[in-house]
């Protein structure tokens, strides 16, 4: 039998996060998350979704005709097949990015996979399941992003970053909660700090509606 995903959607738009902002790219959003940060925007993608083998997958994306692919959720990482599509997805040539919240084992990707991975803030109530080994498999070109929704996440981001020298290590991408954290104030935050970092907006929150799906 072919190797199959619980997913909530498959859907062409913009990338509106990381270093690949603005670009076209088909999103693939996997069913499920072990996580409830506060501020999630993609509760919905929590339950529900659609079993799909993997050659309707393949299908759909191809359909789309974009060559950036996105693997994301939820919580991709917390189906097992996640690394085989995304094996699969780089053998069809395309550039594959998956967003993982960083509490799940990241080291099962293909090397050619481009990660974005989350720590998360003490504001995410999350901060506890960061999974530190992850740092050990992450290549110097994939991304670290930190959520930010006050300036206590900030310092707290700042003492991370310093302990584990992650500005030198990787992409660092600070992000304002969206709704909690005025951009400007990050933004002036980090340009005082002299930060070797992004200050990373969700574009498509700004395009259409924070509430929207499928964009």
């Amino acid at each position: 039998m072919s190797a199959s995903l619980i997913i909530t959607e498959i859907y062409a738009s913009v990338q509106g996060e990381s270093s690949f902002a603005g670009i076209p790219c088909t999103f693939v959003r996997l069913t499920g998350c072990p996580l409830r940060c506060r501020w999630c925007d993609t509760a919905y993608g929590f339950y529900g979704g659609t079993e799909m083998d993997f050659e309707a997958i393949l299908g759909k994306v191809s359909e789309l005709g974009l060559p950036l692919v996105e693997l994301t959720g939820g919580e991709p990482l917390a189906q097992k097949n996640c690394a085989l599509l995304a094996e699969r997805l780089i053998g069809n040539g395309h550039r594959v990015l998956i967003e993982t919240g960083g509490s799940e084992d990241v080291s099962v990707l293909p090397e050619k996979t481009h990660i974005i991975m989350d720590i998360k803030c003490p504001g995410s109530q999350m901060h506890e399941r960061n999974l530190w080994t992850n740092l050990d498999h992450l290549k110097p070109t994939d991304e670290i992003k930190m959520v930010l929704s006050d300036r206590d996440d900030f310092e707290w981001a700042l003492k991370i970053a310093k302990d584990h020298q992650l500005m030198s290590r990787f992409n660092v991408l600070l992000s304002p909660a969206f709704g909690l954290l005025q951009p400007k104030d990050l933004a002036e935050w980090m340009v005082a700090e002299k930060l070797n970092a992004r200050l990373n907006l969700q574009q498509h929150k700004y395009i259409w509606h924070p509430r929207a799906k499928g964009v």
